[in-house]
Formats: structure tokens, sequence, C-alpha cells
């Protein structure tokens, strides 16, 4: 096959395993940058381009769409679907992941289980979405944050009230979530490719830091999951329309909660931890699906 790697850093650790392991099936493999591709909207023939080429004979994509070129990248995406060319991915699934309110509400919809979340955006009412919320400790977060980025921990109303205040002084709207103490800065990555969790690692924050991502100091191990913590992960990634994804879940007192559906999961963290050749996985993944023109989402915007 003939496979694009869409992606802004040929050199990151997912991009090179994601080559590697294309190149290990006896694939040709190509990595591209998103946003030097250029495309010609008709509808006879539409067409991609990239540094004065036309990109043809794709047989699939794996779109590595970073959150700060979500508009551009998931374009191009849509172009490529619009060829007919499979991708893992499909523009439409990335876009509803990338927006967590969105998401948020579409999880909620199917009965999946979240932290108690209240949206707003302006500050006239902040003590009753406070309370909505449940009451601090909250988590407050931009929406475009990622990485930890952009969340806050407000251990009391006052400081909630603070924290909601600055962020609306950034124009930006509001969400808040009941801070689940019983994970103990913990959470799980669970890695799904297609209909199955492959591999899944149990995040901790350092000490002090209850958030546990990776890229701020948190260290990871291999997980054991339960049966109902596989299969919220597994829905979770359906309900966005993902058929690779990495679903964040915390284990709360009643239950496992869905904290993220993140549409371009790091390969790194979650190889090292489980041992496990997710890459290969995804390569073969494309092999058994990724027929010229199978796109659930074309044609529907």
């Amino acid at each position: 096959m003939n496979i694009l790697v869409l992606s802004r850093d040929p050199h990151l650790y997912s991009t090179n395993r994601l080559v590697e392991a294309a190149e290990e099936h006896g694939h040709t493999v190509r990595v591209i940058d998103p946003l030097r591709c250029y495309m010609t909207i008709a509808s006879q023939r539409p067409t991609i381009h990239y540094k004065g080429e036309e990109l043809k004979d794709i047989d699939a994509i794996i779109p590595r769409i970073g959150a700060s070129i979500t508009f551009y990248g998931t374009a191009v995406v849509r172009q490529f679907e619009m060829m007919g060319v499979y991708s893992i991915n499909e523009s439409v699934a990335i876009s509803r992941s990338r927006d967590k309110l969105r998401s948020l509400q579409l999880l909620a919809r199917k009965g999946i289980g979240l932290p108690v979340t209240g949206f707003a955006h302006s500050t006239q009412y902040t003590n009753d979405l406070i309370d909505l919320a449940g009451g601090a400790p909250l988590v407050i977060k931009l929406l475009e944050g990622t990485q930890g980025i952009g969340v806050v921990l407000a251990e009391t109303n006052k400081a909630a009230e603070s924290v909601i205040e600055a962020f609306r002084g950034l124009k930006e709207n509001i969400l808040v979530q009941e801070f689940i103490k019983e994970a103990e800065g913990a959470d799980l990555r669970c890695f799904v490719i297609g209909e199955k969790v492959v591999a899944a690692m149990k995040r901790q924050g350092k000490e002090g830091e209850f958030r546990s991502n990776l890229h701020r100091g948190g260290s990871s191990s291999v997980a054991r999951l339960t049966p109902e913590e596989r299969s919220t992960a597994v829905r979770a990634a359906r309900i966005m329309g993902l058929n690779v994804a990495g679903v964040d879940l915390l284990r709360s007192n009643h239950g496992p909660v869905v904290m993220e559906v993140n549409s371009s999961p790091g390969l790194e963290g979650i190889e090292k931890a489980t041992d496990k050749d997710v890459a290969g996985m995804i390569i073969e993944f494309i092999e058994k699906q990724g027929k010229p023109g199978r796109t659930q989402t074309r044609g529907r915007g």
C-alpha cells in the first residue's frame, strides 16, 4: 500500500514508529506536513498538492493532526476523503473529539460515565455554576488546552471564582468539572484500535500534581483494566467515530469516568510502558480496513 502520515514533525517518536511499522509490513510510506498541502475544490476531480506535486495513487492516510492546526488539518483529511482515500481517523471524528464540549455532550447522550461538568460563557452567575458542578474542589479547563496546559485545580469556591473570571478575561468559555479525589492523581490511558483496547497504562502524577500527563513529569506503568473500563473505552471511541483513539479514564467511586478521547494519541508512553508494538497494530488495522472509497463520512461535511 501507498500510505501517507500527516504530521508536522517527521522526527517525533509517534511519526517515526508509524513509518518504521509501515515499512516493516512492506508498504511505501511518506510523511507530509498538512499545512504545506493545498487543494482544488472541484466536484469532478478534487486534487491535493504538496510542494508543487499532485498527490496521487494514495491508498491510506494516518492523520497526526495537532490541536493547534485542527481546522486546516481536518480540511486536508476531508479532501483526501473526497478523493476516496481511506483515513484511519476521519475528519468529522477528529473534529468531534477536539471539541471538548461537543465530545462530552455526545458521550453524555449515550450514557457514558463522566465527571459532573458545567459550561458557561458569562461570569454573571459564577456561584451557581460552581454549585451545579458540585462545589470546590473543582477542575477548570480551557477548551483548547492539551497535555495538561490550561487546566487548573481550584481548591475553594473563592479560588474557583477567581480562575473563572481570569479565563473570561481571556475571552475564553468556561468548563468546570468535579474533582475526582479518589483517583489520587492517576488516570488510565486506554489505547483503542477498532473495537478493542490493545494496550493500557496507568499514568500517575508526580507528588503534589493532580495532572497525570507524562509531559508534566508523570510516570507510567502497565494497567490491568476491568471489563467495565474496557467497554467504556471502546464505546467512547466508537461514539466519537474514531478507529484509533486514546481514551483517558479516571477510577471514581461510581465507576470509570471519561476525561477525554484523543484522536492523535502518542505512541511513546504506551509502547514503552506496555512493551507492545502499537504502531504495528495500527498498520495491520489499515491493511484489513483500508479499501479505496471506504470512508463513512463522505459527503456528510
